[in-house]
């Protein structure tokens, strides 16, 4: 290597790093969001519990890294280069996403972005079509459907089971039932998406001539990425944690475990034969399946639809910020197209996070009702309120018997909207960011 590469393989590791944060903090709410909304575990609690597992689950299988360093992109096409756009664009969308709550999937962010850079490098020939159809496209198509049947049909027998259940009893009990399976779910996602920046990293070890092409992933690449997740995973993510806690299913305890045993199974699963899954995905399949699953539960669909669009154009969008990085590394040329390439990222990704500072969600309003108009903060979500029609104005709305009264608007107007309980759609909100 000459006397300027060491410092940009350098740059490069820590490029890969810093993705493997982001993925932290993006994928926090997969393993701790419906132990959260439940109220199962404190927020800071939570995310420091995800962080520990996560770590522990890092050092735990190197079948997914495997797959991301050999089975998407040809290696003799990789350069330093392509990999630093690469992780430029999984960053970029990661951050995109994570700043209006869409939990998308960083896994297909970095494999997209890796993608769109190999492209633009080498041309169709580059990329492992058979490889990326059967270890990342059909996995993402699949992954989402079992996770909601297998958590339509864990929280349908759990509800059966505990049916003659009084609910305080089921909430006591089955809280404590969401610590162990959200500690589940943050072991696992430890086993799958920590490996995808280790697989990254021994492809750019490779492409400086550091490690040989038939290296396996070095321990100081185990440890670094273990301790990057962890600490991504104790920022927190609040925003993604809120969209799936609060946004797709008003969940009890019952739902939350099952939804968590649902996603922790699947990912483990995958894991085992190396498939480079989104838990993301899962997590969120499982949580649909958990309203789908418990009779009465409000399924808000059009969250959902967002989500899903956002799956849809997640590898295509990270691939076009991939090539549009390595575009602009070989219009500047050299070692000085890569450091420009860097800096952009670090202004782009400064950018975003004073973006997100206009409107901060942190652990102390994580649990908030969603929306400026709910009006519903501090009731128990059993009460139910109807539409007022006109000739009820300027009377009070009587609550249902036995349900707490529900407290006065907040000045400035705007009583609370419908929520509409078993018929579906649950009350109106605005943003879920």
């Amino acid at each position: 290597m000459g006397v300027t590469e060491p410092l940009l393989l350098a740059v490069v590791v820590a490029t890969a790093l810093a993705f493997d944060f982001t993925n932290g903090f993006h994928d926090t709410g997969n393993a701790m969001a419906t132990s959260i909304a439940t109220r199962a575990l404190k927020p800071k609690a939570a995310v420091i519990l995800s962080a520990s597992l996560n770590m522990a689950g890092a050092f735990l299988s190197l079948t997914v890294a495997a797959t991301i360093a050999t089975g998407i992109v040809d290696s003799g096409v990789v350069t330093l280069a392509v990999v630093l756009a690469g992780l430029a664009g999984g960053i970029v969308w990661n951050l995109i996403t994570w700043l209006f709550g869409l939990p998308s999937s960083s896994s297909h962010a970095l494999i997209g972005g890796v993608v769109g850079a190999v492209l633009a490098a080498a041309g169709t020939e580059g990329v492992l079509w058979s490889g990326l159809t059967s270890k990342v496209l059909i996995p993402a198509l699949v992954a989402p459907v079992v996770a909601i049947l297998v958590g339509t049909i864990a929280t349908w027998l759990v509800a059966r089971i505990t049916r003659d259940v009084p609910q305080d009893t089921n909430d006591k009990a089955f809280r404590w039932g969401q610590i162990g399976s959200a500690s589940l779910v943050s072991l696992a996602h430890g086993t799958n998406d920590a490996q995808k920046s280790m697989g990254i990293i021994l492809l750019a070890l490779i492409a400086g001539g550091a490690v040989p092409a038939d290296s396996g992933v070095p321990f100081w690449v185990i440890v670094s990425c273990a301790l990057a997740m962890a600490l991504g995973t104790y920022m927190g993510g609040w925003r993604v944690i809120r969209t799936l806690g609060k946004g797709l299913v008003e969940l009890e305890s019952r739902q939350g475990m099952a939804a968590e045993t649902s996603s922790a199974a699947v990912i483990l699963l995958s894991s085992h034969f190396g498939y480079s899954l989104s838990t993301t995905h899962v997590a969120t399949g499982s949580i649909l399946g958990s309203g789908v699953g418990m009779k009465g539960a409000s399924v808000r669909w059009s969250v959902a639809g967002r989500m899903f669009a956002a799956w849809l154009i997640t590898v295509p969008s990270a691939a076009i910020v991939g090539a549009v990085f390595y575009w602009i590394d070989t219009v500047i040329g050299g070692v000085a197209g890569s450091y420009t390439v860097f800096g952009l990222l670090i202004v782009i990704a400064f950018l975003i996070y004073l973006w997100s500072r206009r409107k901060p969600i942190n652990s102390k309003n994580v649990n908030d009702n969603l929306g400026p108009r709910t009006g519903l903060r501090g009731v128990h979500r059993r009460v139910r309120l109807r539409a007022p029609s006109r000739g009820d104005e300027g009377q009070a709305q009587a609550p249902e018997k036995g349900a707490e009264a529900p407290p006065p608007p907040a000045a400035g107007g705007g009583g609370p909207d419908r929520e509409r309980g078993s018929r579906g759609g649950g009350p109106r909100t605005g943003d879920y960011s």
